[in-house]
Formats: C-alpha cells, structure tokens, sequence
C-alpha cells in the first residue's frame, strides 16, 4: 500500500516490480509470496468478533487482488509470471501444483503464490516458509519495512539493537515478532535460512541475493 493507509499503491507496485526485476536480471528463480494486509486482515478483523475462519478466508482473498496486481507490474516490466492459487478459482489464476510451480520457475518465469496454505489460522509468513521448503529455496527474503530483526520494537523504543545474525531458537525463546511462531519453527525444523530487510530501501533484495551484509540473517 506504499504510503497509502488502505489499498494498492501504483508507485509502489512499480518500485517492487523494478526491484524484482534487478534480481530476476541476474538469472535467479524468484517465487513470492504476498500479503492481503492492505486490503483485509484476518486476525484484525476476528478480534471484533467476525468468525476466525471467515476472516481467514477473506484475507486470502486479498493476498490474491494482490498477487494479481503484482503480476500484471511485473510483466510490465518484461517478466513472465505465472500465479497459482491455494484455493481453486480457474478463472483466475492457476490452482497450485508443485511440479506446475517447479517448471514455472526451471523455463524462468516468476511464480507468485497466492491465498496462503488455502487454510484459516495460518499466516502468509507461514506459507511462505511452506511453499519454500516445497520448491526447495536456498533461502527465504522477508521484504519488511524496517532493516531486520531487533531485540524490541523500534518504534516504540529508540534505542532498539538490530539483530545481524541470531538463532531460530532465539527468536522463538525471546518471543521476537518477525514472523509468527509456527512459521518460525517450520524454517528451524526445515533449515530454512531467513533474511529479513527493509524493502523500501532501494537495492536492498539484489543485495541480500548477492550475499551482502543486508538485515538480519536467521539460521541454527
């Protein structure tokens, strides 16, 4: 949503896209996996008494309006893309099938994974780690809008340490909200190696990809 309180930024959709394309230049395979948080929140929206599953469900449905505007910039800037679905909708985008996903990304195309695990109760930050382990990634990016991981929020208290390196157990012992805790114990059970940077700072993925000393790195 860039700088907006609600919604889809154009100027931001073009800022990821050429972002995207510097590493997508490089010969990488990119999946991505997006959130709906700028359109609906689940969890927020449970908290006031809708039903969880519900609201779940509608926060899937954002995360694909966003997957769906994500496609449309990156194939403007000249990627080949393919969105695939955790809940069925043929109309609209792929259903999402492994080894669909895996050639996508062996003939080059960006594979966007859209609606989650397809289940309430699970975050996007858990299918991300999910759909990762399932096309077997080298690595996950946390794309985030501050610079990595800190000891307490930055925010709210100035004199935050960033974390550079630091353990999964770590994270889960200090109760560190980078990520929910389930999906941080999918990455630790996995060895899942976790980057986590500011998106907004230009550059910042194709330097995290180049092995740059970017964010915070989480590993055993």
């Amino acid at each position: 949503m860039g700088d907006q309180s609600f919604g889809i930024s154009p100027e931001m959709l073009k800022y990821v896209s050429k972002e995207i394309r510097s590493v997508f230049d490089l010969g990488v395979q990119i999946a991505l996996v997006v959130g709906g948080g700028n359109i609906f929140r689940g969890v927020a929206a449970s908290s006031y008494g809708m039903d969880r599953s519900s609201a779940d469900h509608m926060g899937m449905l954002a995360t694909i309006i966003n997957s769906l505007a994500l496609q449309d910039a990156l194939e403007n800037k000249g990627i080949q893309t393919r969105t695939q679905t955790a809940i069925t909708m043929p109309e609209v985008a792929e259903p999402y099938i492994l080894r669909r996903a895996i050639r996508h990304l062996e003939k080059k195309r960006v594979v966007l994974f859209g609606a989650g695990t397809g289940n309430p109760y699970f975050t996007t930050d858990t299918a991300a780690v999910l759909r990762a382990q399932e096309i077997h990634a080298e690595i996950l990016l946390k794309a985030t809008k501050v610079d990595g991981l800190y000891d307490s929020d930055p925010v709210k208290n100035k004199n935050a340490q960033l974390l550079k390196n630091i353990s999964y157990m770590e994270v889960l012992e200090k109760q560190l909200k980078v990520m929910d805790m389930t999906a941080i114990s999918l990455a630790m059970d996995n060895n899942l190696p976790l980057a986590v940077f500011n998106l907004k700072r230009k550059g910042n993925i194709r330097k995290v990809v180049c092995g740059e000393d970017i964010g915070t790195l989480i590993t055993n």
